[in-house]
């Protein structure tokens, strides 16, 4: 008589093998060897190698360009200052007159500038502000990525007047 467990175990056994050695030849020849993972690291690494300086390099640039923007906004903010006071905010005062009423400044209609602070450029360093400029009646840089006066590349200073002319 042929019982339920006959039948499984005919159902099991395929060619000698039960399904478990087949499961444990299988688990054997899962996965990667060494010279497939070691491709595959070499590959990631040359991708990386030729787009990676291209991605910082768009990185920097955008923050040279934030901080032109930056520039124009402050002057076009300086200029309504000046509309309403009747004079740019002196070297002292500098761009904290534009969120800020300062004492003296009777037709102040501020802020000038949105979110009632002055933002830092995008390397967290401050704006510089000087009233009168060298360029002009007032003068706004950034001294760049490092902070310092002088420099090229992304450490150059960028400054208003720089700005005009490049875009003229």
């Amino acid at each position: 008589m042929i019982t339920l467990r006959a039948i499984g175990d005919l159902l099991l056994t395929r060619g000698g093998r039960t399904h478990q050695r087949d499961a444990q030849m299988r688990e054997r020849q899962a996965g990667f060897t060494l010279v497939e993972m070691l491709v595959v690291i070499t590959i990631i690494g040359l991708i990386m190698g030729l787009i990676g300086p291209r991605v910082l390099n768009y990185l920097s640039e955008s923050k040279v360009k934030a901080a032109r923007i930056q520039l124009e906004s402050f002057a076009s903010a300086l200029d309504l200052y000046y509309l309403d006071a009747g004079r740019y905010p002196s070297t002292s005062e500098g761009l904290d007159a534009l969120v800020k009423r300062t004492p003296g400044v009777s037709a102040w209609n501020g802020p000038y500038l949105r979110g009632g602070n002055v933002p830092n450029d995008p390397w967290s360093h401050a704006y510089l502000y000087r009233s009168p400029g060298e360029h002009g009646p007032y003068d706004i840089m950034s001294y760049g990525s490092d902070g310092q006066e002088g420099g090229s590349g992304t450490a150059a200073d960028i400054s208003l007047e720089k700005t005009t002319a490049k875009n003229e």
